[in-house]
């Protein structure tokens, strides 16, 4: 198990076994590269701690424990995780600031022993765990090295296949294989032999005191605010013994970051690193370029080939470990390699989107209330025209976007933003999946699982709920995990401001009109980074990270396609039809429609089945 996460501790490697625990750890070491060995005991052995961590504030934890009379070997702050577990119990959790999973052992707890599982308040590190059918438990940071072990069973979970294609990624709890559980973010696991695992929440953004809550009359002071407390957010992560730099894509996210980090380090000092694309509708490299130069970072940049990328593709079932079709992987990826050449630690943009209404879904949605608004007659005329839209297979082109639009239209709020983030919605499962594994057939809606969440969180009007909805099922189970797995194959650490768990609760706490404001996105960041960042940069729409699939599975990719999605595979896998993934292959190749995200879905699903042999 240990050796299959060497990708992500390159460093060491380390056990601990004790009468009724045996624990593996590999090391990416970033925080005192001497004295941070894992698992890490305390003096009497009685409790052991494991990590994939970086506790931003275990200096300051550190001191308050040694006023306390804590005694410290090390620098480390697996250590300072370690003393604050012996000084506050569970309650360490409310004390740490930083992306973590972690596991700690403690066997002075009654029964033998307890073991105590938790992840970071937004999920930005993976947590992986099994009961095991001699009552045990099995626990890892990647699914692969969690099928190690000898009692853990691959096998396919039919209801999480279907989240998978409607999310292109599976929701914590689940996972693509059965009795196998993801802990979701903010939540902790107690587990005693003989007894079933306790699994609480420990965190929510909603429910945390406020400190000092934002003045909701005054936008110029809350712009102000959250300049300061991204700032700090950035600060924070700062905190590194090996060298560090920042992903810089040229949108507004990534620029705000740069333009904190130069009030804190002389910017010519900064590494920054980009990639461009051949692809003109895809590369977004002068925008980057532009911000680096505004500041005079250190820029590096490098142009991504179409070989490059291609050459990628079919490893990707070692690189995702777990069905993940956001085909934004491979140039993140491709990044993270090239940063890695330079640096070990790299900051990066991720969550501002998610908290901010950063998404041209949240222009579509008032574009979607005008439409339900329309007679039912002039829908079905617009649905045909735009049936009748040329197709392009360049980025975001107008046609993809107006029949996405329209494929997503008519659901409720929220339930139509999935429809547009994902794949299939139900009826297009129904189509693609073998007779009794439909939803239809098998009772088991996955978009119920979204309208119950949005209806049980509380919320202020509907820019609200939506927001609460990105981040519970997009940012959580699908960005973090693509830069997760994206950023430690190669062992870099990625860093994200915006997630800071501060920031996080006073923008949580903000107004929806200062996020989305008329047809504005991030209205408030654009404000407070006004006169700071170049005007370019602040009008920028949003732009993703992707690279031309919908040309490429006419071309290069066609031959890979063929062989993931051939009539005999499939019908051998006994999961999808035949006869209906031919029909998307056929008018995707012939023009008639653009089918790249379901066949990409259905392809990266074939990639990872292959490597861990699943079967149902």
């Amino acid at each position: 198990m240990a050796a299959a996460l060497a990708h992500r501790g390159p460093d060491a490697e380390g056990f601990h076994h004790g009468p009724c625990v045996s624990i593996g750890h590999r090391r990416l070491s970033v925080i005192d590269p001497e004295g941070g060995h894992q698992p890490m005991p305390n003096p009497a052995g009685d409790v052991v701690v494991a990590t994939n961590a970086e506790i931003y504030n275990f200096e300051g934890l550190r001191q308050d424990l040694i006023a306390d009379g804590h005694r410290f070997a090390t620098r480390s702050d697996t250590e300072a995780v370690l003393h604050a577990y012996e000084a506050f119990g569970d309650g360490v959790l409310d004390r740490l600031t930083g992306l973590f999973a972690l596991a700690i052992w403690d066997a002075r707890a009654p029964g033998g022993g307890r073991l105590l599982l938790a992840r970071d308040r937004m999920g930005q590190k993976p947590l992986y765990w099994a009961p095991l059918p001699d009552g045990g438990l099995a626990f890892a940071s990647e699914l692969t090295a969690l099928l190690c072990h000898p009692d853990v069973a691959c096998r396919i979970d039919a209801s999480a296949l279907r989240r998978y294609l409607l999310h292109e990624h599976i929701p914590s709890p689940r996972t693509a294989l059965a009795g196998v559980h993801k802990l979701p973010p903010a939540h902790v696991l107690l587990w005693r032999a003989g007894e079933a695992p306790e699994i609480r929440r420990y965190w929510s953004a909603r429910d945390a005191p406020e400190a000092d809550p934002p003045d909701h009359g005054d936008p110029v002071a809350a712009a102000v605010a959250l300049r300061e407390g991204l700032t700090a957010a950035v600060e924070a992560r700062l905190v590194s013994d090996v060298p560090l730099g920042v992903f810089l894509s040229g949108g507004l996210d990534s620029s705000a970051i740069l333009a904190a980090l130069s009030t804190l380090r002389d910017p010519r000092e900064v590494q920054t690193f980009a990639i461009g694309f051949e692809d003109p509708s895809f590369d977004e490299s002068r925008h980057a370029r532009a911000v680096a130069q505004h500041f005079r970072t250190h820029h590096r940049e490098r142009v991504l080939t179409a070989g490059d990328m291609l050459a990628l593709i079919p490893k990707l079932g070692d690189l995702i470990d777990e069905p993940l079709a956001d085909a934004s992987i491979v140039p993140t990826h491709l990044l993270a390699r090239f940063a890695r050449e330079h640096v070990t630690v790299a900051l990066g943009g991720d969550g501002g989107d998610e908290l901010l209404a950063g998404y041209p879904t949240f222009h579509a949605e008032r574009g979607a209330r005008v439409w339900q608004s329309l007679p039912g007659s002039l829908r079905r005329a617009i649905r045909a025209g735009v049936a009748r839209l040329p197709v392009s297979t360049d980025n975001l082109a107008p046609g993809f976007i107006a029949r996405s639009f329209v494929r997503g239209a008519d659901y409720g709020e929220v339930l139509r933003h999935q429809v547009w983030l994902g794949s299939f919605d139900g009826p297009a499962m129904d189509r693609v999946l073998v007779p009794g594994l439909g939803p239809t057939a098998a009772g088991d809606d996955p978009l119920a699982d979204v309208a119950a969440y949005a209806a049980d969180t509380p919320h202020r009007d509907g820019t609200d709920r939506l927001l609460d909805f990105y981040a519970r099922f997009y940012l959580a189970d699908g960005v973090l995990v693509k830069v997760d797995r994206a950023t430690m194959r190669v062992a870099l650490e990625a860093r994200a401001p915006f997630l800071d768990h501060d920031l996080v609760r006073f923008v949580t706490g903000l107004p929806s009109a200062w996020k989305l404001r008329g047809g504005t996105t991030k209205w408030l960041l654009r404000k407070a980074y006004r006169g700071i960042l170049p005007p370019a940069i602040l009008r920028r729409p949003k732009k993703g990270f992707g690279i031309p699939l919908a040309a490429w599975l006419k071309g290069p990719l066609q031959p890979l396609m063929a062989d993931l999605l051939s009539a005999e595979r499939l019908a051998a896998g006994g999961l999808f039809r035949p006869d209906e993934v031919q029909r998307l292959i056929h008018e995707h190749q012939a023009g008639a429609d653009d089918h790249h995200k379901p066949l990409w879905t259905l392809m990266v699903w074939q990639m990872w089945q292959a490597r861990t042999g699943a079967t149902l």
